[in-house]
């Protein structure tokens, strides 16, 4: 009999501590094989148009580029990737923002090896998986669609985001202009919007308004 060929699975995580125990983890089993590590978005979507793996296991909260813009990225991609959110909070904004990213899995940080085994599996064969109190919180979501939490993260664009996440990783102007491609002014006229849209009045502000939405800090 023919052993099955390994699923193949690039880890994005910015903890090097966290890959490394993921992948020692994961090749354990015998059914995966980890072709590939990133430590970002940005790497992440480089690294699977490099290794073309079968599933992608995505951190949520990284410098740069952020796991969901990642996901969303390669689920969009031609072939577009399976992609499983690996997260600490099962909150249903978080859920959500995952779901509508593409994401085809959800999983807790705290799950158990096996789980996570299982929903690599799941998810490379087609179906999806979800931690069970990720599962709790879609069937309640489904029961009552008006108990989902309206998202502020609506009021922003795509790039008023990441404009967002670099203050709040501490960037100055020039190193988030550098690292957008803007100009400072362009860059200090997003801070400004940002703030009128987010009612908020400083840049403590922002900082505070992008832990408490999992942009930064959370997982």
């Amino acid at each position: 009999m023919t052993e099955a060929t390994p699923v193949r699975v690039l880890l994005v995580e910015d903890h090097v501590l966290i890959r490394d125990g993921l992948r020692t983890m994961l090749e354990r089993r015998g059914q995966i094989s980890v072709v590939g590590e990133a430590a970002s978005g940005e790497e992440g979507l480089a690294t699977a148009a490099r290794t073309r793996p079968d599933v992608v296991l995505m951190d949520v909260t990284m410098p740069g580029m952020n796991g969901l813009e990642a996901t969303a990225r390669l689920a969009k991609g031609r072939p577009p990737c399976k992609v499983i959110v690996l997260s600490g909070s099962a909150r249903p904004k978080f859920v959500q923002r995952a779901l509508l990213a593409g994401a085809k899995g959800y999983v807790l940080k705290t799950e158990s090896p096996a789980n996570l085994a299982t929903a690599i599996l799941e998810v490379h064969a087609g179906g999806r998986w979800f931690s069970p109190t990720v599962r709790q919180t879609l069937a309640e979501l489904a029961l009552d669609p008006g108990s989902m939490e309206f998202d502020p993260l609506d009021r922003l664009s795509p790039r008023q985001r990441s404009v967002l996440q670099l203050i709040a990783e501490g960037a100055s102007n020039r190193e988030i202009g550098t690292h957008l491609g803007i100009s400072e002014s362009t860059v200090d006229t997003h801070r400004t919007e940002l703030m009128r849209r987010l009612g908020l009045h400083d840049v403590a502000g922002l900082v505070r308004f992008a832990c408490q939405e999992g942009i930064v800090g959370v997982d």
